[in-house]
Formats: structure tokens, sequence, C-alpha cells
């Protein structure tokens, strides 16, 4: 039987070879970009499932909100204490708690030395939450020794290469101090589908004397630094159990000085460790993580391709229903049911589809390579180690040849026999206006995401250029340390003696970076010292870093050197601290008495208002200070144009100020595009796909125009003798094709509206959509049919009248 529906289709092929290449070819990228789109799927979801009892696995979260109860910063770190106090105060719903701190300290074997990102001082118990799989030495015990290591296999055969790593010592610098590390254990490398992977794990007992011993460690709740995980008994509801800890909060910390239960302010949650990756996002991350939302644009893109692709495929099947209409009414003549035909034509469409499959499989083995790598995900159509693809790809067979040989086949048996044998067949109006609907939906999808593309631009275009209110070009960063930061004014005087660097300023953090740190704040508000229930963001600074970054001040003055009170009294807030303060003016703040962590002091000055961070976060309250021992970033703006010579400097001087530490410059403008690496990703995605659809829709109405000018060549002849011009030969043929996609851009504008504005609410700040957006999207999808449309009838319009009533 398939036999025979395979020699209909190489027929078919040789007799009308443009109509099978457009079936074929459509239907084979459609699959293709299913396929290609279903891993990365299958990949996002798949984040951290390689743990026992996953689903008993939680991380600890803890907000701050303001006195208005709105949240104003969420953490996926915590304080330490709160890791035991959860075990210990629930001990019958939780097993174990453990802990993780990460670092970036230098690590050196003999004359190699390293910055390691992936290292953490943990607690023993992270082999008790986690799935971690020991290859050599110990695991647990390893973290129970003060000096013990445990390296990932990776990076032992990095450090050692074919030698067996355990028992060799490596040594460690961090924080200014020194520590010899002895290699205990060696474990397998994590899966790249983990929220966070793990080259070092080390002691945390290091740690607890860094802090102060345990006492102190334990009363810490303002170091928010730990990564903290639970794993919950069996049985317990994580809902339930969540909502008990505001009363351990209030229980170990009490309440505010306004006597204000401190689970009012400050609140612990928990997160399934595998909704991490897609679902948490919050204002710390041990590594970046992915977007649910994008895992439904780019699964519905994949629907929107293969849908396409079956709408030409249901199209052309049935525009073609004429050339078939004597084969069908003469074998149901002979005796054919409607159910035999279904089953034929049912069945030639599954063979179109398999054959569709086969190049779609040659495409995606040639191209997923090179999505992987753009991805940057390990991306792989393995069916030795994945036989449940075989299924997948059987389920995409099935699937588009139920959708897309369905109609036609339904279609075609229904021809009256009678009616077909005497000549008297003709389509019925219900069956053109279905295909009418079906080129409709196809353009109204292509306009929809060519809109979709032109809003990703703008919106990345307006982030990467617009004005963030302080000078972040030429600007470049390095890490400090604590010889650097002693010696600051004279090793500032000397790099500002070389030609090319204007000014060098130091601080905490740097703008492209998140704002994290906080503390308590008291200041006087209508003559009295209040209490603030708000988050103000601090940023310790030299005194020149607002001139370094062209902030400007809207009231007061900057830090001033000459004034030796300004070093511990002074304080510069922003625009948005004057405002959620209550403040009627940045006037009205000068002067004022303001109390912040530990220091008391005063309002000296009020800068305006500027993004430090990334246009996906509003801008927040910030207040800078003047500090020396905590500025770890060495801020250096240079001459525009000079650039390599100006690293070529820093890289020998670095070499002095940090000895064994690579030379890492950041700098500040290529931070912020950082942060919109994927809007830009989604940019030329939408791009690459968008011109797929157009491409796919273009090859259907190719086909549909090509056939539909074939039956009316003796029309067109007749016409031509008549005297019609050329003119309206192209009006007469393609105003029906071009009136269906100008509907199809009219049912594509609200879609596209509505998903796009919902997709830019992610952004604090964001374009509008303008109408010119869907003029722009319309006139790119109308041109495209009018040159696809115009191409085929001008042929007929222009070929020999005679002849082709001859041919007729």
């Amino acid at each position: 039987m398939f036999k025979n529906y395979f020699k209909i289709v190489f027929r078919n092929a040789k007799k009308h070879p443009l109509y099978v290449f457009i079936n074929l070819f459509g239907l084979a990228i459609g699959m293709a970009v299913s396929i290609v789109i279903l891993l990365y799927v299958k990949f996002e979801l798949s984040y951290d499932n390689y743990h026992q009892d996953v689903d008993r696995i939680y991380r600890v979260s803890r907000a701050w909100f303001n006195q208005d109860g709105q949240e104003s910063l969420h953490l996926g770190h915590v304080a330490p204490p709160f890791g035991p106090l959860i075990q210990s105060d629930f001990p019958e719903d939780v097993e174990f708690s453990a802990r993780l701190m990460g670092a970036d300290p230098l690590i050196k074997n003999g004359e190699n030395s390293f910055v390691e990102e992936r290292f953490f001082m943990a607690d023993p118990e992270v082999f008790d939450v986690f799935s971690w799989k020991v290859k050599e030495g110990e695991g647990k015990e390893a973290l129970k020794e003060a000096d013990g290591v445990i390296l990932s296999e990776s990076t032992a055969t990095r450090y050692f290469g074919d030698q067996s790593a355990i028992g060799k010592e490596l040594e460690m610098e961090i924080a200014g101090m020194e520590f010899t590390l002895q290699v205990r254990g060696v474990m397998e490398d994590m899966p790249e589908n983990s929220h966070f992977h793990v080259d070092f794990l080390t002691s945390m007992i290091p740690v607890v004397q860094f802090y102060g011993g345990q006492e102190a460690f334990m009363g810490n709740y303002g170091s928010n630094n730990f990564s903290t995980y639970l794993k919950l008994a069996d049985g317990v509801n994580p809902e339930a159990f969540e909502d008990k800890l505001a009363g351990m909060i209030d229980r170990h910390m009490g309440e505010t000085g306004q006597g204000i239960p401190m689970s009012k302010t400050t609140d612990l949650f928990l997160w399934p460790i595998q909704d991490i990756h897609l679902h948490s996002n919050l204002d710390s991350e041990i590594e970046a993580n992915g977007n649910i939302d994008y895992v439904y644009i780019y699964g519905a893109v994949a629907l929107f391709i293969l849908l396409i692709a079956c709408i030409n495929f249901m199209n052309l099947s049935t525009a073609r229903s004429s050339l078939r209409s004597m084969e069908v009414g003469l074998r149901k003549a002979m005796g054919a049911d409607k159910l035999v035909l279904v089953r034929q034509f049912m069945g030639e469409g599954f063979v179109m589809t398999f054959l569709s499959m086969i190049i779609a499989l040659i495409l995606v083995f040639l191209f997923l390579p090179i999505f992987s790598d753009f991805l940057e995900k390990p991306l792989s159509l393995n069916f030795f180690s994945h036989p449940e693809y075989l299924l997948w790809i059987g389920g995409i067979i099935l699937f588009v040849g139920m959708i897309s040989g369905s109609y036609p086949a339904l279609f075609l048996s229904g021809f009256a026999p009678a009616k077909v044998l005497k000549g008297a067949f003709k389509a019925g109006k219900g069956h053109e206006n279905f295909r009418s609907v079906l080129v409709v939906g196809q353009f109204a999808i292509s306009v929809v995401l060519i809109v979709a593309v032109l809003v990703v631009i703008g919106q990345l275009s307006y982030m990467q250029n617009k004005d963030l209110g302080f000078e972040k070009e030429d600007m470049v960063v390095l890490p400090s340390n604590a010889a650097i930061n002693e010696n600051y004014l004279i090793i500032k005087d000397r790099l500002e003696n070389q030609p090319g660097i204007i000014e060098v300023s130091m601080s905490s953090r740097v703008p492209s970076g998140r704002l994290l740190d906080s503390q308590g704040a008291t200041t006087e508000v209508n003559g009295e010292m209040t209490q603030l229930n708000l988050r103000i963001a601090d940023v310790h600074v030299a005194h020149n870093f607002l001139d370094t970054y062209g902030i400007p001040i809207v009231a007061g003055r900057d830090f001033d050197y000459q004034l030796a009170s300004d070093s511990t009294e002074a304080f510069i807030l922003n625009e948005a601290s004057v405002r959620e303060i209550g403040w009627s003016s940045p006037e009205e703040a000068i002067g004022k008495a303001f109390n912040y962590g530990g220091r008391r002091g005063f309002v000296t000055g009020v800068m305006k208002d500027f993004h430090f961070e990334s246009l996906h976060q509003p801008i927040v309250p910030i207040v800078f200070m003047i500090s020396q021992d905590r500025n770890n970033n060495v801020s250096i703006k240079y001459v525009a144009g000079k650039r390599d010579e100006v690293l070529a400097y820093l890289r020998g001087e670095w070499a002095d100020f940090r000895p064994g530490y690579p030379f890492e410059p950041n700098f500040i403008d290529e931070g912020f595009n950082r942060q919109y690496e994927a809007e830009a990703r989604v940019k030329t995605i939408f791009t690459f796909f968008s011109a797929l659809a157009i491409v796919i829709s273009v090859l259907g109405l190719l086909g549909l125009v090509t056939f539909a000018t074939e039956q009316r060549t003796r029309e067109i002849g007749i016409r031509k003798v008549m005297g019609a011009e050329t003119s309206n030969i192209l009006l007469l043929l393609g105003k029906d094709f071009l009136k269906l996609v100008a509907i199809g851009f009219v049912i594509a504008i609200p879609i596209s509206w509505f998903g796009m504005d919902s997709w830019l609410q992610d952004f604090a700040y964001h374009i509008g959509i303008s109408w010119t957006t869907f003029l722009w999207a319309g006139g790119i999808a109308g041109i495209i049919a009018a040159v696809t449309v115009t191409s085929q009838t001008i042929r007929a319009a222009w070929a020999n009248p005679i002849k082709s009533i001859k041919n007729e």
C-alpha cells in the first residue's frame, strides 16, 4: 500500500516539480525548526533534574519590604544563620540544610596561577542535599577539615594532568590572606543543565573564623552572601512550611526599633530547585538564569512556522484539486468508497511528511551545532543516548501528517463522480473561503513575527543608546586589593600622569553592576529624627567619583578633599532617595542629619538620578559615602581613541600592583551591553525565524499564484486579444491574493501589539509601540507578497495571447 503512495508522490514530482518542491521544502523547514526548538526547550526544562529527590530540594531566598509593603530587594542569597536555624526549629520538616559561599580567589600551583570563579566554601551537608558523585578520595569528610578541597574532574586535570590529584597541595590567596589547600577529593563535573557549577569546594571552617567565630557567625543577619538549600522531609507541603518561616524570623530577630516585627520588613521564601533556572532571576544569582518567557516564545515561534508549512500543503493540495478530480471520479465510479480515498490521500500526505522529515533531519544535523553555539547550550540530536527522540520524530510526523493531510483528503474524497465525469466539477465556495482563511492566517503569523522583530530591535537600540545620566564611554574598571587601597592617592597621581588617562577613582560597586548593599538609615523629617522603613542602597566611593563619571549635582556640593569631615560624615543622595524619604525638593535635603549604618553625619549633596543598573531595573534610592577599605574597583577615565595605548600601560602597572593575578579589564559600556545579551539573542532568533516564516509563506503564495495563472491562461489570452492592458491583467490576477495579505495584516495588528506590549513590561524603561512599526511590518509583508504575485502574473500577462488560446 505505502509502495503505491510512494509511486504516486514520485509521479507527481515528475509532472509538477514546483509544487512537490514547495511542499517538501516548506514542511522540512517547519519540522527542522520544531526539532531544534524542542531540543532547546527540553534542555531548558531539564535543569537540576539529575538530583535524587529533586522534588524535595529547595533554595531559600530573602526579600526586604518598604514601609508600604512593597518589595524593595529580593536576594537568592541569605544570611548565614538561616539555614541552621530553619533545620533546628523545624527538625520534623527539614532533613538537611547546606550553605555555599562563592568567591573568586587566586589559586597557585607552582608558577601557574588562575583566578577561579567557580569556587565555593560549603557545609559538608551539601553532599546530603545534592547528588554529586565523588570519583576519588573523600566527599563530605573532606569539608570537615579546614584545609580540605574537592576538585571537579576537569579542574583536577587542568592542574595536575594525568596524575592523581589526591594529596596534592594548592596555594590560595583571598582578601589579602594566603592559605594552603590539600586536595582530598575529586568529583564528577556537574552537568551543563545545573543552575550553578562547582570547580572547587572547600570547607566553611575558615569562613566562620573570618566572621569572628561561630557565635558571631550565627548572629550575623546582615551578610547575605550564602546560597542556602534545604532538603525537606518526605510529604512536607512546601507552601505550608514556607508560611512558618515568618514566625521563625520574629523568634530570632525580634522587632525593629519602632516595634514592628522583623517579618514585616524581611521574609524568607522557598524556591524548588527545578524552578530556579527559568523562574527565579532574583537580585543575586550564582549564575545567569534563563527565562521561561523565552521558552514559551520560542515554542510558539516553532509552532507558528510548522503551521505555516502545513497551511502551504493544504492550500496547494486543495488548489490543485481539479487536476485530480477525474481520478477521484473514476475511482468512485469503479466502486471505491470515501474511506478508501481518504486513506489514500492521507497516505500520500504521510509519505510527503516522511520525505520532508528526512530532509528536516539533514538540516538539523547541519545547522544544530551553529544554533547550539549561538545559544551557548550543548544541544544534540543523539538517538543512541536519547532513544525517546525517535518518539518525538514519530510524533511530529503524525502531527504534521494529520494536520496537513486531513483536510485535503476529506476535500478530494468528497467529489461527486457524476459531476466530475461530466466535466461540471467546481470547488465549492466553502472550500475557496477556507483556503482564503489559511492564506490570511499565514500572513497574519508572518506579520506578527515581523512586528516582534521590529519591536525587539527598537527596544535593544533604546537600551544600548539611552542617555544613562553619566559618562559610560571610555571608562575601564580594574579590580583593587588592600595594597592599592592603602596607597590609592599615590597610585592615582601615578596613573593620571599617563597622557591617555584623564581621571582615576575608586568605589565598592560600579555602574552596570547590581546595587545589593544596604543598611538601616535614620534622618531628619519634619524636624524629628525618623527611622526610614525603606531600602537605600549604598555605594562607597572616593572623593572624585561623581566627577570621574560625570554625574551632576543638583543641590549642595560634591565631596571635598580639603574637608576632613567629608570622609566620615558626608552623604550624597540621589533624587530618588529625596522623593522616597518625603522631602519636598533636593534643596530641602541639604544639611539634614543623616545616619546610615554605623555612620552619623549630614546630607551634603543631592545628585541627579542616573541608571546605575540596567534598564531592566528602576532607579532606586542610593547613598554615596567616602570609604577606603571597601573600595574594590578602580575606575579609570581615558582619552577617547587611546584605549589600546592605555591598556598596554595599565597591563604593566597592574602586574606590579597585583602580582600573580591576570590582567582583567572591564569596560562600563560593555558591562551594560552584557546585560542585554538575552534580548540580542531574541532579536537574532526572531529575525531568522521571521525570515523563514516569510520564505515558507512566499513559497506557498508562489505555488498558488502559479497554479491560478495556469488555470486562467485561456482567459488571459482572450482578454489580451480584446485589448486588455498588462496592468489590467496584473490587477485581475493579483488583487485577490493581495487582499488576503491585507486582511492578514489587519488581524495581526492587535495580536502583535498585545504580545509585544506584554514583553516590554519586563523592562522598567522601554519604548512604546508606534503605529509606524505596524506600517513597516505590513509594508515588508505586502511588498514581498506583491513581488511574488507580480513575478508570476506578469509572465502570464506578457505571454503571446494566440499561443495561450491554442495551448488551452
